[in-house]
């Protein structure tokens, strides 16, 4: 007999578990659908942020910053530590612990809220009356009706055409945050956030990294000030960046007791090249996970991308059905589709969910890190908007200088008239956590004048927020 909720949600994501707790906090009887597991076969809730993404990552580039700091930076303030080495499975093991914190957490966030959660692959069956029979096959088959669904499968890496991820030699996110000891060389097919982050983190450690980028700009979706610094940093640090490249064949080949990597591609030049690495990460991109789920059997309309057909409120084509996150239209990020699904459920429940795609920040956790939200200076041009500009250097703030980190600035973009902030954004330290403040200013509607005028404390890197909105004015007061 199959069990009854007001909600069924398949997929534990940031969108899914999020939208899942939040329509139990609105009264509604929910159950949450999730396949991942862990390495003892049980429930890891979270999605590819939490098992092989947004978590694990930052737990390897934390360990990695530690590593950097020891062997580059102790000795300038007055530390001296010896010879340093990285047990790398030592460090594997810590991101691993992380990781299972975060889905112990959602598992009792679950239980919290009086969620059921059921462990296995959700996928539709057919309508019924009042809702949809939802199949779950896990150690034991469950049938569940929702009288309304919100399909959170999220997104799974992209694969270069004619040659798979084996996870041993050819990399996705997943196998690059499993790699069990520090290649020579590492190769890294796209300078998106994957591909940077997990760059980084192995150059650290002393890997040789060179990164392959089609496009013949270096982080276009960024303002170019910000790609232009960041490109800079990183080749000083040792990034081996090449753009404007054409992949050509994949080869892996035995070479004693080790695989090698091959990859043929022309430069910019148009010149043959060979580059011969012991790993290699593709980082091309991410697309939308529907595999299994049926939709066929109720009729849910997917795009040419595969990706979920949704309206602006998350609605798809089918009554009562809802989707979210990496799933559907726009960035693939955790926060977007934490938001999606808190609005969804509110939706549900007769409220009015708001997610604002204006003023979704984006972050890549590199050092120097980099944010922003809102409009890039290209982009207001392309658009024909008179703004104004302001930037000013963490070479001039005091807490950058005491941290021992003047890499990079923040930058400002005003409407020229109404002085309305359209873009801030950042490179440098803490500017994960810096552009929060650009996206309340924002949410609200502020000026840059609102910023400038607002106190911010002494001495902090925010003090750069300040004085780069002054600059806007062109009256900043220490640069």
């Amino acid at each position: 007999m199959s069990k009854q909720f007001d909600l069924v949600v398949i997929g534990a994501g940031p969108g899914g578990y999020i939208a899942a707790i939040r329509a139990a906090q609105l009264g509604m009887q929910v159950a949450c659908i999730d396949a991942w597991s862990n390495a003892a076969g049980g429930a890891a809730p979270g999605g590819t942020c939490t098992n092989v993404g947004c978590i694990p990552s930052k737990a390897l580039l934390q360990s990695s910053e530690h590593f950097d700091h020891a062997t580059h930076h102790f000795a300038e303030h007055g530390i001296s530590t010896g010879s340093v080495k990285m047990d790398v499975a030592k460090m594997i093991e810590r991101k691993d612990g992380v990781v299972k914190q975060n889905n112990d957490g959602i598992l009792y966030l679950f239980k919290k809220n009086k969620v059921s959660f059921f462990h296995g692959k959700g996928s539709f069956v057919k309508a019924v009356e009042g809702g949809y029979e939802i199949k779950v096959e896990g150690k034991a088959e469950e049938t569940l009706v929702g009288k309304q669904v919100v399909v959170a499968t999220g997104s799974s890496a992209r694969a270069l055409p004619g040659i798979e991820f084996d996870e041993v030699n050819v990399l996705s996110n997943d196998g690059a945050l499993r790699i069990g000891a520090v290649p020579k060389r590492l190769g890294v097919i796209g300078s998106g956030v994957i591909g940077l982050e997990m760059g980084s983190v192995w150059r650290r450690l002393g890997a040789e990294v060179t990164i392959l980028e089609g496009m013949p700009t270096f982080m276009p979706a960024a303002d170019q000030s910000v790609a232009k610094e960041a490109q800079k940093v990183f080749t000083k640090q040792g990034l081996k960046i090449e753009l404007g490249v054409k992949i050509g064949e994949i080869k892996t080949a035995k070479k004693g007791r080790n695989t090698e990597v091959s990859i043929a591609y022309s430069n910019a030049k148009g010149e043959e090249q060979l580059l011969t690495v012991d790993k290699l990460i593709v980082s091309i991109g991410r697309v939308p996970n529907t595999n299994g789920l049926n939709p066929d059997a109720v009729g849910l309309q997917l795009d040419e991308r595969g990706a979920i057909v949704v309206d602006a409120d998350c609605k798809t084509n089918l009554p009562g059905v809802w989707a979210v996150g990496d799933v559907v239209r726009g960035p693939m990020l955790a926060h977007k589709a934490e938001e999606e699904g808190v609005a969804v459920a509110e939706r549900i429940a007769g409220q009015h969910g708001h997610v604002n795609f204006n003023t979704i920040p984006w972050v890549i956790y590199t050092s120097p890190e980099i944010a922003w939200v809102g409009k890039t200076e290209q982009q207001l041009k392309a658009d024909g908007i008179e703004y104004k500009a302001g930037q000013f250097p963490f070479l001039a703030n005091g807490r950058a200088r005491a941290l021992g980190d003047t890499t990079g600035f923040v930058k400002f973009l005003a409407d020229a008239k109404t002085d309305e902030i359209l873009g801030v954004h950042i490179i440098g330290p803490m500017a994960s956590e810096l552009i929060s403040e650009a996206v309340v200013a924002m949410e609200f509607r502020a000026s840059a004048e609102d910023i400038a005028r607002i106190c911010h404390a002494h001495p902090s890197l925010s003090e750069a927020t300040k004085e780069a909105a002054l600059a806007v004015d062109k009256r900043t007061l220490n640069f």
